[in-house]
């Protein structure tokens, strides 16, 4: 015997439900199934038309089902979404560059191709954005699922504090005191060295004892024009420094000029240390040129200086875009 429509669509709809509940659901549809087509059989509709009718208004069968568990139809729900959404957009920020930038690594000491690395850089970039968000998205599919709670609620002490001009006056101070300390550091450096060696051994100091003798880090030809180039550009970083201050913010200008700066850095950083002119061959021979320290220190102590260069650099630039762009919405 052929099973109705309605029958049909019931058992359809309590296949999914807990053993103890489907006889009451089973009931209760059917009465009220019933009900909605005998209503319709009083406005002159056939039994067909209207048993047609009431089944399609009550819609998927699986959707009805879940109505009944209370069980919910979506991956993530409004009372996770924003915990998910933050902790996400956090791991994005630190889990790819950490993976990006030891593969870079493992790959120049490995000295392998050109090709071979962008491949990989690639892959591991991709591939780490997608684990994060996928193993994420779990988690909290799960804790959705299960009810459980995450531990974090919002307070109104996680409000964030207005700008004003006092914090941008401590952010300027902060800068110019940071970029002198670095115009003293090299001049130091230069004129008289921050490595000092005594009876073989080195140590990194400001104070020289007997029989102790200082050697500049940085090569003693890169003065005066190589310095003095990264004299301009910590006084162009100054006068930024200043211009954002006095502008009160960022701006999309201020942080294509950043980023302008973080490039000129960076690129004649990483030819000096691949001119092998950027560290004094002196501080060189005594530190790494030792019987006991294997030959290849030198290379991948270099290799880590130039990705330390490009991710500091990238950071800053991407860090004044962020900030530009929090301005613009505030």
């Amino acid at each position: 015997m052929a099973s109705t429509l309605t029958e049909r669509y019931i058992a359809a709809t309590v296949r999914s439900l807990p053993a103890d509940a489907q006889e009451d659901v089973r009931a209760e549809l059917t009465a009220s199934i019933a009900d909605d087509i005998e209503a319709r059989l009083e406005h002159g509709e056939s039994r067909a038309e209207a048993e047609h009718a009431v089944i399609t208004g009550l819609g998927d069968p699986d959707r009805l089902a879940a109505g009944y568990a209370d069980r919910p139809l979506r991956l993530i729900g409004p009372k996770y979404y924003l915990t998910w959404w933050r902790l996400l957009k956090l791991l994005w920020m630190i889990v790819p560059p950490i993976a990006v930038a030891g593969v870079t690594v493992a790959n120049l000491i490995a000295d392998a191709p050109v090709g071979e690395i962008i491949g990989s850089v690639v892959s591991t970039g991709i591939g780490t954005v997608v684990h994060v968000a996928f193993w994420t998205t779990i988690v909290f599919a799960v804790l959705e699922r299960t009810g459980a709670d995450t531990g974090v609620t919002w307070t109104p002490d996680q409000l964030p504090e207005p700008q004003d001009p006092a914090t941008g006056r401590s952010d300027l101070i902060g800068s110019l005191v940071f970029l002198s300390l670095a115009v003293a550091a090299l001049v130091w450096d230069r004129f008289v060295g921050f490595a000092f060696f005594r009876d073989g051994a080195v140590d990194v100091g400001v104070g020289l004892g007997e029989q102790t003798r200082a050697v500049s880090v940085l090569n003693p030809e890169l003065w005066p024009w190589w310095l003095g180039g990264m004299f301009v550009l910590i006084a162009a970083e100054a006068a930024l420094a200043i211009a954002v201050y006095r502008n009160r913010g960022w701006t999309s200008r201020f942080a294509a000029f950043n980023t302008l700066l973080a490039v000129a850095f960076t690129v004649g950083a990483l030819y000096l240390l691949q001119a092998r002119e950027l560290l004094n061959p002196e501080f060189l021979d005594l530190t790494l040129g030792r019987d006991d320290v294997p030959g290849d220190v030198g290379r991948t102590l270099a290799i880590i200086t130039a990705v330390g260069i490009v991710g500091v650099s990238g950071w800053d630039a991407i860090d004044g875009w962020r900030k530009a762009r929090n301005h613009r919405r505030g």
